[in-house]
């Protein structure tokens, strides 16, 4: 099937279906449905050629189903055939209907309202299916590369018995890939909108040159504190962690936060670091499973301090704070660091001597209350000495504190970014991400 096609027919699909269950409410009823649908290739290699190859589509819904001050939510798949997707769903609504008879009251239920309507597609540029095998292992001749290739669109879709209406469908690609030499390995990623095959073989040199810097002999480094360069990837890795309610309302009522002294404004980080909800970077549908609708550039924290908290419409009822359209967990879904002022040919002068970090992995809060994380260093990370790369370094565990990272000890942030888009494909292909610069820190705390 043609990808416009999917997109008309999905759509199609899902108003002939939410139409037929809607029409069946009864009483006090009130429903909202939420579609999840994909139609993606899918091409695994590995050693530079072709493994496995696939192209998926699927749809699934989800009816939430209110009554009496009760909640229940069910989902199942569908199968694009509008004449069963109709009595398989109105079958989910009597399931539904026979749960909530038996549930408890839910004191903090959000009624449903009518939010309005959206409709956002974002088209891009993509291979030809024909041509994505050539596209991608031409470049990489002569290395050994291991990757996902994922490409089509994606779709979200959103009605409730209000009235309310909205539509969001993206086609991106990613291209989630490692350079192996032996038992070294760079992990990078190539993704977006618009495939472009000079910015591929671009991103494939920039990993072969890491990795022929990862042949140098490797360095053994002690525990301490270093000046430290975060790649825009190893910065995305370590704010991902914002996502574990540090930005979350509702988790700062509940004082578990790790940003909890930020909100309370005891303390704050650089004068230098701004973070926004970028909803324009079209990784995401700016309505949430509600349908509230997020403004498209949501700030968060301007100039080090936070100047909002995601709120989700349930932690609203709960303690009376107004809502911003976040998603009930209340993590961010299109995180946004503005860019800074470092060069990126100048990082390493700028580094002088210290470590210079790719990736990082294993990140956990190792102490909630400071803000303090812990992890590991991962792939493409090396010592330099003088604003030269001496060589690879020993897997390593930090430990540090995000008011003190992004705060005093945060140097500059490079004037690039990059996109590092969620490429998760458990059940269905993800949507968010993130856009992050590098971020050069100084003393860094190594604790083994």
């Amino acid at each position: 099937m043609s990808t416009a096609k999917f997109v008309d027919q999905t759509r199609l699909a899902f108003d002939c279906v939410a139409d037929s269950v809607l029409a069946a409410l009864q009483g006090d009823e009130a429903a909202t449905l939420n579609l999840i649908a994909e139609e993606t290739l899918f091409v695994r290699f590995n050693r530079n050629q072709v493994r496995q190859n696939t192209c998926v589509e699927q749809l699934s819904m989800t009816l939430q189903l209110q009554g009496a001050g009760r909640s229940v939510e069910m989902s199942r798949t569908l199968s694009g055939n509008i004449e069963a997707d109709c009595p398989a769903m109105l079958e989910l609504l009597a399931r539904c209907r026979a749960e909530l008879a038996i549930l408890p009251p839910d004191p903090h239920q959000v009624p449903l309202e009518n939010h309005g309507s959206s409709d956002e597609t974002f088209s891009g540029t993509l291979l030809p299916v024909a041509e994505v095998v050539d596209a991608v292992v031409g470049p990489a001749q002569g290395c050994d590369l291991a990757g996902l290739y994922a490409a089509g669109f994606i779709i979200r879709a959103n009605r409730n018995s209000k009235g309310q209406r909205h539509w969001f469908a993206t086609q991106s690609f990613f291209m989630d890939y490692s350079l192996y030499d032996d038992a070294r390995a760079v992990k990078a990623s190539y993704a977006g909108a618009h495939w472009e095959q000079a910015h591929w073989a671009a991103n494939l040199a920039h990993s072969g040159h890491l990795l022929k810097l990862m042949a140098k002999p490797l360095q053994t480094v002690k525990p301490g504190r270093y000046r430290t360069y975060l790649a825009p990837r190893a910065l995305a890795d370590l704010l991902g962690l914002l996502g574990w309610g540090a930005l979350s309302a509702s988790a700062w009522k509940q004082g578990r936060s790790p940003f909890k002294k930020m909100a309370d404004k005891e303390c704050s980080l650089s004068a230098q670091l701004h973070v926004s909800e970028n909803f324009g970077l079209g990784l995401t549908p700016r309505f949430n499973d509600l349908g509230e609708v997020s403004a498209e550039v949501l700030p968060l924290i301007t100039a080090g301090t936070i100047s909002a908290l995601l709120v989700s419409a349930r932690t609203s009822k709960e303690f009376g704070l107004p809502s911003n359209g976040a998603s009930a967990s209340e993590g961010p879904r299109a995180l946004d660091v503005a860019p800074g002022t470092l060069d990126e040919k100048d990082v390493l002068q700028q580094l002088g001597t210290g470590l210079y970090l790719s990736n990082l992995h294993y990140l956990n809060w190792s102490d909630p209350v400071s803000a303090r994380v812990t992890g590991m260093t991962r792939y493409a990370c090396f010592w330099v000495e003088n604003g030269e790369i001496v060589g690879p370094i020993k897997d390593m565990r930090w430990d540090e504190s995000l008011y003190e990272a992004l705060g005093l000890k945060l140097i500059a942030l490079t004037s690039h970014t990059a996109i590092d888009p969620a490429v998760d494909t458990y059940f269905q292909r993800a949507l968010g991400g993130c856009r992050t610069p590098g971020a050069l820190i100084d003393n860094f705390t190594f604790t083994l």
